[in-house]
């Protein structure tokens, strides 16, 4: 009975050494894989760092060309009316040109 024993003991023991390497198998790659988890986090954190200073000059960058857009259509405006009064002010001195070359002619005499 006792060299069965011993023998039980020895194939107890070689299944307990069995789980043991397995089990150090998969605390290997726990540690590798929460390594990459590291990894992986900071490069999210350093990503999401990115991502938000390229919104807020994005932000930015929207707000002055806004700014932009109202300016150019205020100096159009503007600038159209500048064209309509100078055709305004051309059609007048055409006019008035007109009168003073009748005035200024020989022999008409207005009085």
């Amino acid at each position: 009975m006792m060299f069965g024993l011993g023998m039980q003991a020895q194939a107890i023991f070689d299944g307990i050494e069995k789980l043991c390497s397995k089990r150090d198998e998969l605390n290997r790659q726990i540690q590798q894989e929460e390594e990459e988890k590291g990894r992986l986090q900071h490069d999210i954190h350093v990503l999401n760092e990115k991502l938000r200073r390229v919104n807020e000059s994005l932000a930015r960058r929207h707000s002055v060309r806004a700014d932009f857009d109202h300016t150019i259509g205020e100096t159009e405006g503007a600038f159209m009316k500048i064209l309509e009064s100078c055709q305004t002010l051309l059609s007048v001195i055409k006019k008035e040109a007109g009168n003073l070359g009748k005035a200024t002619e020989p022999g008409r005499k207005d009085h």
